[in-house]
């Protein structure tokens, strides 16, 4: 987390408004994704927890994945 810090470190350029730096510094951030780091581990979370959300993930991704296959051979537009 350190890292993600330090490269989200902005110096300002000469002639640069606040607001233009602001923009530039939370882009970054979004960038690195701090934020999501810092929410992720902002509580202790137990392995088998992570399991069950990493499985529950892959199984989301899955059942995408299916219907984008069957949504491939339909047609687009329907008529009634």
């Amino acid at each position: 987390m350190a890292k993600a810090n330090r490269a989200s470190a902005k110096r300002k350029h000469p002639n640069e408004h606040f607001e233009a730096l602001l923009r530039r510094f939370k882009k970054s951030v979004d960038k690195a994704s701090v934020i999501k780091d810092v929410r992720k581990n902002e509580f202790h979370e137990k392995k088998s927890i992570k399991r069950k959300r990493a499985k529950a993930a892959a199984k989301k991704r899955h059942e995408k994945q299916v219907q984008m296959e069957r949504n491939k051979f339909q047609p687009t537009c329907r008529r009634r």
